[in-house]
């Protein structure tokens, strides 16, 4: 039986709303060098989030390092999610010692506000509900998944799924219009799962295997890419493909992710290649041709995320100490001072995210660690 690990049982939780964040207004010496230079260099926009800015800034990110998100409770083993709260100043991490952990951001001391754990179920990948009130975790080898209601303090694990003919429930995606969920099954299934009824109402197949799956920002049309190196755009009402395209020089597929500003989608591959289309194109043409083609990676490309404004494209191998690279979206240029430390400090990163307003970055790396940065560029959690 799941136990929660700090002994208190599992009390409901109470999440303080993300606000204009605190640590704003308690700056230390480098962060006013950084913003002195900023000032300098950008005048009265400085935070303004402008795309102006960025060329005046060289392509050199401002930001500091933190003391680790998760540093109150590090993880055991890898840690494989680190996911910031959509509405409340909290990050999540979960990894492979079987415990899922919520922490209030702060930049400081990130205190720890719950951790639970999960017995015998190493986790895979955990994520919030759309709402934020609900985490799902997927374990390795499971059918069985966990629902963690945090407003209740309650733990369902959910042991069969009507409609799912399926080993295994490992990879899958929360649907932007809430109550469903998309699971990567086995020889090229994608199963909509409805959180409410627990059932699969549908399915849709992609020939090969699935390697990744991004939804447009209103959830009507979700992106999905093979092993064979092909994406094919789904019409999630109809459960039509509307169309289908090679990766461009893509052998193997690894990961996909689409921008909140429906302007962009990145496609990952197994030679660490990262081509950006526009979304436009992905949607109605038979041959996209990339905008950029990002080559700072030497490994397979294993993660992807977009920062809340489109403006920068985090990428990683999970294959190589250090691998995360920052883009430059307006640009397409890659940042050249991250990472930033002289010394390993990323290691091997599995899961990227960035907190509601960019003000934070995340990682989850095979330390058991979530190093946490600032970006100075975002007033705003």
């Amino acid at each position: 039986e799941p136990v929660d690990s700090d002994g208190e049982g599992e009390a409901p939780l109470q999440l303080r709303p993300s606000r204009t964040a605190a640590w704003v207004d308690e700056d230390d010496e480098l962060e006013e060098e950084t913003s002195a230079f900023l000032t300098r260099e950008t005048g009265d926009k400085l935070f303004s989030c402008s795309t102006e800015l960025w060329p005046l800034l060289l392509f050199v990110f401002q930001m500091k390092k933190c003391l680790h998100a998760n540093s109150a409770r590090p993880s055991e083993d890898r840690l494989t999610t680190v996911q910031f709260h959509p509405s409340a100043q909290v990050v999540m991490t979960a990894g492979l010692d079987q415990s899922v952990s919520l922490f209030q951001v702060d930049g400081k001391t990130n205190p720890k506000i719950q951790s639970i754990h999960l017995e015998r179920f190493p986790v895979h990948k955990a994520q919030f509900s759309l709402d934020g009130e609900m985490v799902i975790a997927t374990s390795l080898k499971n059918k069985m998944f966990y629902l963690y209601d945090m407003m209740e303090g309650r733990i369902t694990p959910v042991h069969t799924v009507r409609g799912l003919n399926e080993a295994r429930v490992k990879d899958f995606s929360v649907c932007p219009e809430g109550g469903a969920l998309l699971l990567n099954g086995t020889n090229g299934y994608l199963h909509l799962l409805t959180l409410k009824t627990q059932e699969v109402v549908r399915s849709m197949k992609i020939n090969g295997n699935v390697t990744g799956v991004a939804f447009s920002n209103d959830g009507s049309k979700v992106f999905t890419n093979s092993e064979e190196g092909e994406v094919y755009v789904w019409d999630m009402r109809s459960s039509r493909c509307v169309n289908r395209f090679t990766d461009d020089g893509c052998v193997k597929g690894t990961s996909i992710a689409a921008s909140r500003n429906g302007q962009y989608l990145a496609c990952g591959s197994q030679s660490g290649v990262v081509n950006v289309y526009s979304q436009e194109a992905c949607l109605n043409s038979a041959n996209p041709k990339p905008l950029k083609a990002v080559m700072n990676l030497l490994t397979s490309a294993t993660s992807l995320t977009f920062n809340p404004s489109s403006e920068i494209l985090a990428i990683a191998s999970r294959a190589e100490d250090e691998a995360v690279r920052l883009v430059h979206l307006p640009s397409l240029t890659v940042f050249s001072n991250f990472p930033i430390a002289k010394r390993k400090v990323v290691y091997r990163a599995s899961c990227l995210d960035f907190s509601p307003h960019s003000g934070f970055f995340s990682l989850a790396n095979n330390k058991g660690h979530a190093p946490l940065f600032r970006l100075l560029h975002y007033r705003d959690f």
